[in-house]
């Protein structure tokens, strides 16, 4: 990769939702925001590696995109009215900025119109994180563990059914939040799960731009939103998988497991503040939600000082809590290698063979799978396990430390 195409790399990582939400607000059409950014960026390359890249890239790229895009909306306008329009929203492009309303962050207020009540919730998702997160459909697909044809018509759905509707791309009032919320908060915590563990071979196994991104938006509605226990609980498991994240890789590209991981690396700053979130919603009384349990989960595993010292009888407990609240297989295979740890794994195996018709195209169920038939002593099964499992991991840490485990075995089979 050329040295200006590593600046457009990190320029399209820093402003792609930036330049879309302020184009999307401007034009109140995602198809026409989404196109127009990407034009943009083409002619970036064309043009910096010309003319160099200039001071201020994002805003280059903001008022290069608003010209593509009413060049758009011209070229299509078959009416006077339109046309009128056209140049109405051309004279915003370089007018004073609008009303920011309750939501002053550009992509905040884009996550936040993309959550409307009026889409399903997966949709509602996965479109924010298409115009928002940057995430190409192939990304969005694995994190839905669904095909990429099945996600794009997913994502072109959603965006014509805002349009046919009419669904303002409006800023949304104080009073519209707490309905947007339980959307809002579902997409950026898989925007920080993209950049906790990448699910795309080609992109670094950890996208630091991707969770702090998360951390960043994710802090703004806790600002909005200061007495909701899931805003907190999100926050607080947000920064106690993020404090971690300069232990998670090995110097030599691996995944390195969380028992494995050096504890006196951890960002002890991020793992106080999100233990001091655990404990005021523990303080409110009230019950927890999947977001409190899960920062819950990871304040267990964060307090031990040896992974040796986890209290996972408490991790079970915490996710018995959790399987009531979302019994989705994912959980169950979660609950099932902390059982793995506190009951042993022949009981833990039984628990993840019974979600094979679940889970099968996801490489976590055969990973476990592969850990506790390695730990039965079924080295051979266990061989088959891991080869599924690396079939399927996207992400290259992840696959390399699958590689060392599987070869490790057949290497004591040989020695046996």
């Amino acid at each position: 990769m050329s040295g200006l195409d590593e600046v457009v790399a990190r320029v399209h990582r820093d402003e792609w939702a930036r330049v879309v939400a302020t184009i999307a607000r401007r034009f109140g059409d995602l198809d026409v925001a989404e196109d127009a950014t990407a034009e943009a960026f083409a002619t970036a390359l064309e043009r910096w590696r010309v003319d160099g890249v200039p001071p201020n890239p994002g805003a280059w790229l903001t008022t290069t995109a608003g010209r593509k895009a009413l060049d758009r909306v011209r070229r299509e306008s078959r009416r006077d009215e339109k046309q009128r329009q056209a140049l109405m929203l051309g004279d915003q492009l370089s007018g004073p900025p609008e009303p920011t309303g309750a939501v002053a962050d550009e992509r905040l207020r884009l996550v936040f119109t993309c959550a409307h009540p009026a889409l399903a919730m997966e949709s509602r998702v996965a479109l924010t994180l298409r115009m928002v997160g940057g995430l190409t459909v192939a990304e969005i697909a694995r994190a839905f563990l669904v095909q990429e044809t099945a996600m794009a018509q997913r994502i072109t759905r959603a965006k014509a059914k805002i349009k046919a509707a009419g669904i303002p791309w409006r800023v949304p009032e104080a009073d519209d939040l707490p309905t947007r919320v339980a959307g809002v908060l579902g997409v950026l915590y898989l925007v920080f799960n993209e950049g906790y563990l990448a699910t795309s071979a080609d992109a670094d196994p950890v996208r630091a731009d991707l969770t702090a991104e998360a951390v960043r938006l994710t802090r703004l509605v806790r600002e909005l939103l200061p007495d909701d226990g899931e805003v907190a609980g999100l926050l607080a498991l947000m920064l106690l998988i993020e404090a971690r994240r300069g232990a998670r890789v090995s110097p030599h590209g691996e995944l390195v497991t969380l028992d494995q991981q050096d504890r006196g690396a951890w960002d002890r700053d991020l793992v106080a503040e999100g233990h001091a979130l655990v404990r005021e919603r523990l303080a409110s009384g009230r019950p927890p939600g999947r977001y409190q349990l899960l920062a819950a989960i990871n304040a267990v595993h964060t307090d031990a000082r040896d992974a040796r010292d986890t209290d996972w009888s408490q991790v079970v407990a915490l996710y018995d809590q959790l399987v009531r609240l979302d019994p989705s297989p994912v959980v169950a295979l979660n609950r099932a290698v902390a059982v793995g740890e506190l009951d042993g794994p022949h009981v833990a195996l039984a628990q993840v063979d019974a979600l094979a018709g679940s889970l099968d195209g996801y490489h976590a169920f055969h990973a476990a799978r592969a850990d506790l038939l390695r730990r039965l002593g079924r080295s051979a099964d266990a061989r088959a396990a891991y080869d599924r499992a690396i079939d399927l991991a996207g992400n290259s840490a992840e696959s390399a430390y699958l590689r060392r485990r599987r070869d490790e075995l057949a290497a004591a089979e040989g020695d046996a």
